[in-house]
């Protein structure tokens, strides 16, 4: 059974592998490494050195924007999309027989869902789980009143200032887990940082996994390419972990799309049920451009979202009752003349909210938002569709953001510089998101007193006490006068942001990892991908 948090923030007694019967099994035995079992893994506990937010525990209530007849409305309408018009799901029998099993009525492909089912089944999902990093000090609570940042997923591109607009390689992808390691702000190294397209389709899922369990100690994302692909990246948090820490314990998040309208491809399908079953969370997001991919309107958007959600949250259950799960949501606007997804425009921020709102009446964890922009550069329009969507993720209530940070050209791009500005961005709304200070020093009736009327507080005993914390202070944002801006070089914040990912990356130093697991994670490597072909398609 998955772990679930009772006391929100608390951090696992254990480390990982600590716990009963831990290093049994193959793979755990591959694991201890020279330093033995459980003391290996105690080293990779205290190892990280770098300053890191917490997790967000959010002092602000959600932002309610749907009344509760709106929301019991698009649940009617919801399950009547699955109980007459169904969701397909292709060249898997073995969810098709768990389905029919469950009670739905199964014609071919095609599962209708009598009213109800579905969302009975996902009452067996956790309403929020603690997701384990190898350090336990980065691990996450998903779910409740907590949102966890995480970096963009998926770009085949990257760009920075000088080399511009370039396929990704494994050099990139490491680059950018060390710059989620080194962002204060961003609680979570991702996944699919960037896709590298120097290594072999096949096996580069191989070498993302172990960058992230190398160069960064945080929680991390699986891949979900192909079956196998999930179950190496299951074998390989076990060697970091442990057998029975996964099989108990949720170390993997995991992103699993519907292939909107309606449908789950056996890709995906096949990916969940690996992930499912090893107690490993699944988040299922239908990925819809409202137009193409669902009907134009926010309402009938969350209609359809949530029809294919339960669906997919259903399956999780199916496999393991109890396995944590996420309800997903991606929905983009579309440029009816062009076609092209575009972003920071109002409908899809009504979806997020009202999506939202339908997870937290379903009692699950739910995934949306991030900092999404169109632009081809991390210029004003970047800035302003970012903000559009990030100001929603937020005020929402959104527990796992994916895409917080680095996002651009619609997801077609990884930029270096975008992500320090959506990072300098992120770490303002960790400060917004906790509230108000009421404590004696934030009501600050002593430093009235001492002014009193007609000076000023500048010099007062508690402007003080507090001008190093009072305000947020940017890292990208230049407050100076214009002839000391002028001194400096008269640098945009895209110049800036420049000089910042690279100072980063020379500051960056690799978390501690026992030279035993690494060798055992390397050698996993080599006979995996000793075993196939190469393949780039």
């Amino acid at each position: 059974m998955p772990t679930t948090i009772e006391a929100q923030g608390a951090t696992p007694a254990a480390g990982p592998g600590e716990g009963a019967g831990e290093g049994e099994g193959r793979r755990g035995r591959r694991g201890r490494g020279s330093g033995g079992g459980a003391e290996a893994r105690r080293a990779l506990r205290g190892s990280g050195t770098v300053v890191k937010n917490r997790y967000i525990e959010r002092q602000i209530p959600p932002y309610e924007l749907l009344s509760d007849e709106g929301l019991a409305l698009v649940e009617h309408n919801a399950e009547t999309v699955l109980e007459e018009i169904g969701i397909e799901f292709r060249e898997d029998p073995e969810a098709l027989a768990l389905f029919k099993e469950a009670g739905a009525d199964v014609d071919g492909e095609r599962v209708r869902f009598p009213r109800g089912l579905a969302r009975e089944l996902c009452k067996t999902i956790p309403s929020q789980f603690t997701q384990h990093a190898r350090n336990p000090e980065r691990s996450v609570v998903i779910g409740g009143n907590t949102t966890v940042f995480a970096p963009v997923y998926g770009p085949p591109f990257v760009r920075d200032l000088e080399g511009g607009r370039r396929y990704a390689t494994i050099e990139d992808f490491q680059n950018f887990v060390k710059l989620a390691y080194m962002s204060p702000a961003l609680h979570h190294s991702g996944g699919t940082v960037c896709e590298p397209v120097d290594i072999p389709v096949n096996k580069r899922h191989l070498d993302m996994v172990y960058a992230h369990l190398r160069f960064s100690d945080m929680p991390f994302m699986g891949s979900v390419t192909a079956p196998e692909r999930a179950e190496d990246s299951v074998e390989m948090a076990k060697l970091v972990f442990g057998d029975d820490f996964v099989e108990n314990n949720t170390v993997m998040i995991n992103l699993i799309n519907a292939n909107s309208p309606m449908t789950f491809d056996a890709t995906m399908l096949g990916a969940l049920k690996v992930y499912a079953k090893h107690n490993q969370a699944c988040i299922v997001t239908p990925f819809i451009l409202a137009g193409a991919m669902s009907p134009v309107t926010p309402v009938a958007v969350m209609t359809q979202t949530l029809a294919e959600s339960l669906a997919g949250l259903a399956l999780t259950q199916l496999v393991r009752p109890g396995a944590p799960a996420v309800l997903g949501s991606f929905a983009s606007s579309m440029s009816m003349q062009s076609g092209a997804p575009t972003f920071g425009t109002p409908e899809p921020a009504l979806v997020l909210y009202g999506m939202a709102a339908l997870a937290r009446r379903l009692g699950v964890p739910f995934r949306s938002g991030g900092s999404l922009c169109g632009s081809k550069l991390p210029d004003a329009q970047a800035a302003h569709e970012s903000s559009q969507t990030l100001l929603p993720t937020v005020l929402g209530g959104v527990n796992f953001v994916l895409h917080a940070a680095g996002w651009l050209e619609g997801g077609l791009v990884s930029s270096y510089e975008k992500f320090m500005i959506d990072a300098d961005q992120l770490g303002m709304m960790q400060t917004f998101c906790g509230g108000y200070d009421l404590s004696e020093n934030g009501q600050a009736m002593d430093a009235m007193r001492e002014v009193g009327p007609g000076t000023h507080f500048l010099g007062c005993a508690h402007t003080r006490a507090n001008f190093e914390t009072a305000f947020f202070r940017s890292s990208i944002a230049d407050n100076n006068s214009f002839e000391q801006w002028e001194a400096e070089g008269g640098r945009d914040a895209y110049q800036r942001a420049n000089a910042l990912w690279k100072k980063s990356l020379k500051n960056y130093e690799e978390p501690a990892l026992d030279p035993g697991i690494d060798e055992a994670l390397k050698a996993f490597i080599a006979e995996r991908k000793g075993s196939m072909p190469d393949a780039f398609s």
